[in-house]
């Protein structure tokens, strides 16, 4: 036999019977027999659909005094050594089976039930109050002893996810992306079958909780591979889904929904550390500390690279947005972009004339931010590279980053004069227009800009990297590993 906090399940032969326990938890209740024969009952039926040749029916155990017969569910015995938990703790080659679940995964929720009630747990809001409920259980149990470190850093960085994200999870809906789906997607109940593998142990005791996101239902898998030790194979089968699911899914979304499924499973852990589950409590401490690396990693961010030509800004831009994986905008090209012609043709002209009149830069650096503001709030972190002389420019890309809840990180790019020199005067031709003299004209100019960090790029670039990139992530780059792929044609 064995124990979770909701069960026992006793294995006799090739039989295995499961039997709900009379706890009440807050988020079930079981402590009558309707009940449980009820959860029982949806077990069997929600099950059936990811395993049918698994579940069998409904049983009942009876004692010589019961009052009422107690309801089993029934279910074939997988045998113990095909588990994915054990067979990746063993070292052994998964990657077949990680494929085959991701299309299986995907194949199953792009045929899911959907709906108004289904979509309405897509919501930001909906996630907010899960997330909401997981914080006040893990609060009310603090009571009855120690509860995980990082609790209030990490309520601290879901709500500030959540609050500019609305346009991101509102277009999840809108592309069909909640399902119901399996809910409770752990490496433990998959088996690995000659045959294919079976998933066993959906969530059933509330539908709420099952209606998903896709990508939310596959990344609780992701998580409990990482939880296990073996954060490559997590992101091998999130890449996996991703291609299976044709999912346009920003890498904060990936980050943030293990960082909830993590979460989650952290609160659980704590629930069977009061029932004496041996290893509970660090256990506990382990998904924690999981969830605050991927919500540290889910951040997104605004980071404003500026300086006068020759500065090496762009250079510094381009190398940041590349580490980060991020999306770069440049003014240089949304200038001549707004006006019509190629980002590589010339439109050089005097200090502040042609395109580089007052009214052209207000018309750029509007829609420069109009852009980043589109791209914060569906979850895509942004590097915008652009002089930023101007307090005005730099207040509105201050209240660009307050609107979507992104953090800003503003870096002055400067180096000696004659290096700025140099460069303006073997610089190929290219978005830029400015030349030596233009870029005197805005040096006689330029006001101080005491809130950015400075960064001298008169050195090797990969050093400017690395002393940028302890600005815009504090934490280090390194905090979590599953990051988006490049979409490939499925195997």
């Amino acid at each position: 036999m064995c124990e979770t906090h909701t069960a026992t399940l006793f294995f006799v032969g090739d039989r295995a019977y499961k039997a709900k326990k009379p706890v009440d938890l807050g988020f079930l209740d079981y402590t009558t027999v309707e009940a449980r024969r009820t959860a029982c009952e949806r077990e069997v039926s929600l099950n059936r659909r990811f395993a049918p040749d698994v579940y069998l029916g409904l049983g009942e155990f009876r004692g010589p005094d019961a009052k009422a017969p107690e309801p089993v569910v029934v279910m074939r015995r997988m045998p113990e050594d095909r588990r994915l938990s054990r067979l990746v703790r063993a070292g052994v080659a998964v990657d077949d089976v990680l494929r085959t679940l991701a299309r299986d995964l995907a194949v199953w929720h792009a045929a899911a039930p959907r709906g108004r009630d289904v979509d309405e747990q897509g919501t930001r809001d909906a996630l907010s109050a899960r997330w909401e409920a997981s914080f006040a259980q893990l609060h009310a149990l603090a009571a009855e002893g120690a509860v995980p470190e990082h609790v209030t850093e990490i309520e601290r960085l879901a709500h500030r996810y959540l609050a500019g994200r609305e346009r991101l999870f509102d277009s999840r809906i809108e592309q069909g992306r909640v399902v119901d789906g399996h809910g409770d997607l752990l490496a433990e109940d998959v088996f690995c079958l000659d045959d294919g593998p079976r998933v066993l142990d959906c969530l059933e005791f509330d539908d709420r909780l099952r209606y998903v996101d896709g990508l939310d239902d596959a990344a609780f898998l992701a998580m409990d591979l990482e939880r296990l030790g073996f954060p490559d194979a997590a992101a091998y089968f999130l890449a996996r889904y991703g291609e299976y699911s044709a999912d346009p899914a920003p890498p904060s979304l990936w980050h943030h929904y293990i960082a909830y499924r993590a979460f989650v499973r952290a609160k659980v852990s704590v629930i069977q550390a009061r029932q004496g589950a041996p290893g509970a409590d660090a256990a506990s401490r382990s998904l924690a500390a999981m969830a605050l690396r991927h919500l540290r990693t889910s951040t997104v961010g605004l980071t404003l690279v500026g300086g006068l030509p020759g500065s090496g800004k762009s250079t510094l831009a381009g190398a940041l947005a590349d580490r980060l994986g991020v999306t770069l905008l440049s003014s240089d090209r949304m200038r001549k972009e707004l006006a019509g012609i190629p980002a590589e043709q010339s439109a050089a002209a005097g200090y502040g004339e042609g395109l580089y009149t007052p009214e052209w830069t207000a018309r750029t650096y509007a829609a420069l931010l109009d852009h980043a503001a589109l791209l914060l709030s569906s979850g895509e972190s942004v590097v915008l590279d652009a002089t930023w002389s101007d307090s005005l420019q730099r207040e509105a890309a201050v209240q660009v980053a307050e609107c979507t809840s992104a953090d800003l990180v503003a870096l002055h790019c400067h180096v000696p004069d004659d290096v700025s020199a140099a460069r303006l005067s073997t610089r190929a031709p290219g978005a830029s227009d400015a030349d030596a003299g233009i870029a005197g004209a805005m040096a006689a100019k330029e006001p101080p800009w005491p809130e950015a960090v400075p960064v001298d790029t008169s050195g090797a670039l990969e050093s400017a990297v690395a002393r940028t990139l302890t600005a815009v992530r504090p934490w280090g780059t390194g905090q979590a590993s599953v990051f988006r792929r490049p979409y490939m044609e499925p195997d």
